[in-house]
């Protein structure tokens, strides 16, 4: 079962419940689609290093 949720606050795409897993995260109040996630991680990672 596929359920809209709502849409991510960083590329605007549409955010799903699939199966009942969200394929996105709520950071700080805000929904963000997993694609945005990794991409924040990996920028995250690197300006660590």
């Amino acid at each position: 079962m596929k359920e809209y949720v709502g849409i991510c606050t960083v590329c605007q795409k549409n955010v799903y419940c699939l199966e009942g897993f969200l394929n996105g995260v709520v950071v700080e109040g805000k929904l963000v689609c997993l694609a945005c996630e990794e991409e924040e991680k990996r920028d995250s990672h690197k300006n660590k290093n």
